[in-house]
C-alpha cells in the first residue's frame, strides 16, 4: 500500500492493520519510524473504507521495545526537545484520530512503545506482553506523553509506581490495573485483536467519532464546558442517517447497516 520502509498497512474489510516493521531492532522507534507512522495515519484518516485501526509490531518479541537508544544517546538539551516534540505530535494525532485505534501489544511495550500504546484508544495484550517505562534508569523521563497519559488511565498512584521504579508489568497485571482491556492467547493473537476491534467498528462510525471527540475534549475542559460540548455533539448526531438507521433497526429488531453518514 505504500513505499514506507518501517511501516506497513494491510486492510481487511473495514479494519486497517498498521504494523511497525523493524523486527531486528525489536521495532524500536527512531525519527524515521515515527515520521512514517504519522504519514500512515494521515493516509488512513482520508480513507473512507477504513473504520478502525489495529496498531501492532512485527514479530512475537515486541510491540515496540522503546525508542532507539543509539539516537537518544546523542541528544543535546536542544535536540532532546525536538525528539520529544516529534513523538508527542504524532502520538497526539493517534490519540485524537477520528476512528477507533486499538493497540495489539505482543511482547515488549517499553518506554516509547508503552507511550505509543497509551496514545491508542484501546489496548489488548498477548499473554507474553510486558509493559514498562524504564526511562529513569537511563537518566531521562518519558517524553512522548507518558507522564500524562499513564496517570489518566491507571490513576496517579500506579503511574508514579511504574514511572519511578521503571519496573515492567506483565499482561495479567496490566489488565488488573486497567492498562489493557483484554488479554488474548498468543495463538491467534492478531486475529483476536482484529476481532476485538470489530466489536467497536460494528457501531455507527459518526457516533464513534463524536464519542471520541467528546471524551478527549473533556480532558482539556472544565465540567460545564465539557457538558455543553457533549450536548452539541449529541444534537448533531440527530441529523445523521446512522442515527435513523440505528433507531429503526432497534425498533424493527434487526441488525443496523451503518453508512457513516
Amino acid at each position: 500500500m505504500s513505499d514506507w520502509t518501517y511501516v506497513r498497512v494491510d486492510k481487511e474489510d473495514e479494519i486497517a492493520t498498521v504494523t511497525i516493521d523493524r523486527e531486528k531492532k525489536l521495532n524500536a522507534l527512531n525519527p524515521d519510524v515515527i515520521g512514517e507512522l504519522g504519514e500512515a495515519f494521515e493516509t488512513l484518516r482520508e480513507d473512507e473504507a477504513v473504520r478502525g485501526i489495529v496498531l501492532t509490531g512485527a514479530g512475537e518479541k515486541a510491540f515496540v521495545a522503546g525508542a532507539d537508544i543509539g539516537v537518544l544517546a546523542q541528544m543535546t538539551p536542544t535536540s532532546g526537545v525536538g525528539v520529544s516534540r516529534q513523538g508527542q505530535e504524532v502520538f497526539r494525532k493517534i490519540e485524537r484520530f477520528p476512528k477507533p485505534v486499538v493497540a495489539a501489544v505482543g511482547g515488549y511495550a517499553l518506554g516509547g512503545g508503552c507511550e505509543l500504546a497509551l496514545a491508542c484508544h484501546l489496548r489488548v495484550a498477548s499473554e507474553n506482553a510486558q509493559f514498562g517505562l524504564p526511562e529513569v534508569g537511563l537518566g531521562i523521563i518519558p517524553g512522548y506523553g507518558g507522564t500524562i497519559r499513564l496517570a489518566r488511565l491507571v490513576g496517579l498512584g500506579r503511574a508514579l509506581e511504574l514511572t519511578l521504579t521503571g519496573e515492567m508489568v506483565d499482561a495479567e497485571r496490566a489488565e488488573s490495573i486497567g492498562l489493557v482491556s483484554r488479554v488474548i492467547p498468543r495463538d491467534g493473537f492478531q486475529e483476536g485483536a482484529v476481532d476485538f476491534a470489530r466489536k467497536v467498528t460494528k457501531n455507527a462510525p459518526v457516533a464513534l467519532e463524536k464519542a471520541l471527540e467528546a471524551i478527549y475534549h473533556s480532558l482539556d475542559s472544565n465540567t460545564v464546558e465539557a457538558l455543553n460540548y457533549e450536548s452539541s455533539l449529541f444534537g448533531l448526531l440527530a441529523s445523521t442517517e446512522d442515527m435513523k438507521e440505528g433507531m429503526g433497526a432497534f425498533q424493527e429488531k434487526r441488525k443496523p447497516s451503518f453508512k457513516g453518514r
